[in-house]
């Protein structure tokens, strides 16, 4: 569970925090390595959390529900 040392200790954390993004310098690694579309695909399913509004155009997730994820899934290690 190394990759959860990235998150914050508490607020919120963006997509490309959670999936990673190769573009970026330095590239962020992903903690969850699943797809954009599983991603959403999964959180419309009910298995990943719902998204919090922080914006017209900003999306985030709460950080202890990404923890609580990694943790129940071993997904992050």
């Amino acid at each position: 569970m190394a990759n959860v040392v990235q998150l914050p200790e508490v607020g919120f954390v963006r997509l490309h925090q959670i999936l990673g993004d190769r573009k970026s310098d330095p590239v962020i690694p992903p903690i969850i390595p699943i797809s954009r579309a599983s991603w959403w695909n999964g959180i419309k399913s009910g298995k990943y959390p719902q998204p919090i509004k922080l914006g017209s155009r900003t999306t985030a997730w709460r950080v202890a529900d990404i923890r609580r994820l990694v943790e129940e899934t071993g997904m992050g290690e």
